[in-house]
């Protein structure tokens, strides 16, 4: 990309990321008043100074000298509210923002594709989240606005020092372009460490939140060793990345005060002659230190705060093109039904995750409402996906899917998913009570309906054993419980929504007997009354399937029930039964 276009692009973001500032239009325009008010109040200072020196001092008017005294006061103590209210005013700006901003990133981030967490790790959205948000505040906090605020006060000083002399005036110039070039440079170089900071505070997140969500992955290999090895260079990249950056700052800093430095020598040596020389009042040469530190101060800042800019503008274009990531599942459908029959029909249905790999081909399958689908087949032969299609959780790429006679597309989407229910073999538990897991803080689901759905279940018992029953602490990923209890959790939390369909993704596979046998008799009870859709390790469990279907390689194999599959001798799903008969033998 050239220069131009780059620029282009910036100002477009940088539009963009103002833009977001209109819901807070009054802290904005609050904002550019006191940064337009502080500059003559700033410059007023040293002009005042040389009126006492040049007035009153030298001329003996003490009257006058006291007088002059006082307004610089007033004028000192005007200039400190007004700087403290422009920092607490561009501060909660740039807070109210990203505070707007983070929920509109999170609100977009859960209605995106389950395509775009397959394919983005969990840390990089974490990232977009929280830093590249929290560096978006620097825009408006120390950016743009703070960055106006010097220019103006530059401008000013600069204007009323060629006012007062514009010998000093020249004189201080002498060094200019040097401080100028410092500055570019400076800019350049901390923008290029800035960019690597962002790029390994990414990888940084994203590599600690899957090594600690896999932990116990990393021990049960003794890969901790391997591990911290791999951290230890992320560290070190990210580390050296920021010291590059505090390098700059460690050489552009004295540079900076050295050529200051050398300004005021020379506006010294040579003013000194031009007030011996008559051509210079005292009071203008005791003023224009502080003219000078006026003039420095913000030139000295304003590259570091180009380059907060330039960070919080990266940052915003990562975000933005978040947030310009449209591809959600379309919800077209206007159907919103308060109850389903439960009809489900797959018709010639094809899926692929991507364009080359289809993982279910030309499926087709009827079941009757209030009865049971079983699906059954090895790992990677499609019975995942037909439940996640069916939930349109991805979109199918031919065939159609039909519920109650209805296209499931017609279907408005949460109202479709509102009355389907799937407990997967994976539970994800919250941070949170047992209460809160099993309602998911829906605050229309009671307590009372909560019980009930657990005794249903067989986990009733368990939860009242728990400390503090149903409001117990569980801990992240319900890490505190047993396998068994947050399958029985996932359970009751199913049911409690009272679906029309109901999944169960090898549901039973990580209980043990004895908590099988106390949920076996609750599950037949739950499907008699629903259509159901079960994805079985254990063939035991769908015997009294009303339809079993045996899938490989993303096809159909053989449908029946469980008596007729096993008359074919030949047929795989016997194959199946003969293999855990035997297991169990043994």
């Amino acid at each position: 990309m050239s220069n131009e276009s780059k620029k282009g692009t910036d100002w477009k973001i940088l539009k963009r990321v103002l833009a977001t500032a209109k819901p807070f239009s009054s802290l904005f325009n609050t904002s550019i008043i006191l940064a337009i008010l502080i500059t003559p109040f700033s410059i007023a200072q040293p002009f005042i100074v040389q009126q006492i020196v040049d007035e009153n001092i030298i001329k003996g008017k003490e009257e006058g000298m006291i007088l002059m005294g006082v307004l610089f006061f007033v004028v000192l103590l005007a200039n400190v509210i007004m700087k403290y209210y422009f920092i607490y005013v561009t501060a909660e700006l740039g807070q109210s923002v990203i505070k707007d901003m983070r929920t509109k990133v999170f609100k977009h981030i859960t209605n995106l594709r389950l395509k775009y967490f397959d394919q983005t790790p969990i840390g990089t959205s974490t990232t977009r989240t929280i830093n590249d948000i929290e560096a978006i505040n620097n825009v408006f906090a120390q950016g743009v606005i703070t960055i106006v605020a010097d220019f103006l006060t530059l401008i000013a000083v600069v204007g009323i020092m060629l006012y007062t002399s514009w010998r000093l005036t020249a004189i201080v110039f002498i060094t200019m372009p040097f401080m100028i070039l410092a500055s570019y440079i400076f800019k350049e170089k901390v923008k290029v460490s800035y960019q690597k900071v962002r790029t390994q505070i990414a990888n940084m997140n994203a590599f600690l939140q899957e090594r600690i969500t896999g932990m116990k992955i990393v021990q049960l290999f003794n890969a901790e060793k391997q591990e911290a090895e791999k951290f230890r260079k992320i560290n070190h990249d990210y580390t050296s990345a920021n010291l590059d950056s505090v390098f700059y700052y460690a050489v552009f800093f004295p540079v900076v005060e050295l050529v200051s430095a050398v300004s005021l020598a020379l506006m010294i040596w040579l003013g000194a002659k031009g007030y011996v020389q008559d051509k210079i009042s005292f009071g203008a040469l005791v003023a224009f230190p502080l003219y000078l530190n006026l003039m420095f101060r913000p030139i000295r800042f304003m590259a570091d705060k180009f380059n907060t800019l330039q960070m919080g503008l990266v940052a915003s274009e990562r975000v933005f093109k978040l947030l310009d990531n449209n591809d959600f599942i379309s919800n077209t459908g206007t159907i919103i039904p308060q109850k389903l029959e439960g009809k489900v029909a797959f018709e010639n249905v094809s899926f692929a995750y991507n364009d080359d790999n289809y993982v279910l081909k030309d499926i087709n399958f009827n079941i009757k409402p209030g009865e049971t689908l079983a699906l059954v087949g090895s790992t990677g032969s499609g019975k995942s996906t037909i439940i996640n299609i069916l939930n349109r959780f991805y979109e199918i790429n031919q065939g159609n899917i039909y519920i109650d006679g209805r296209e499931i597309r017609e279907y408005e989407l949460k109202a479709l998913r509102d009355r389907i229910a799937i407990v997967l073999q994976d539970v994800f538990l919250f941070d949170g009570t047992v209460m809160e897991n099993i309602t998911l803080r829906d605050k229309n689901i009671s307590a009372e309906k909560v019980i009930d759905a657990a005794k249903t279940i067989g986990a009733h018992a368990f939860i009242e054993r728990l400390p503090g029953a149903y409001e117990y602490k569980v801990s992240e990923r319900g890490s505190n419980l047993s396998v068994g209890q947050r399958q029985l959790i996932s359970f009751v939390r199913a049911l409690v929504f009272d679906p029309d369909i109901l999944i169960l993704d090898e549901a039973t596979s990580s209980i043990d007997t004895e908590s099988e046998a106390v949920i076996q008799y609750a599950i037949e009870k739950l499907i008699e009354k629903r259509t159901s859709i079960i994805i079985a390790h254990r063939l035991s469990t769908i015997k009294h399937a009303h339809n079993i279907l045996v899938l490989s390689d993303g096809r159909i194999l053989e449908s029946g029930t469980h008596d007729q599959l096993l008359e074919n001798a030949e047929g795989h799903y016997r194959e199946l039964y003969d293999m855990q008969f035997s297991e169990l033998i043994s």
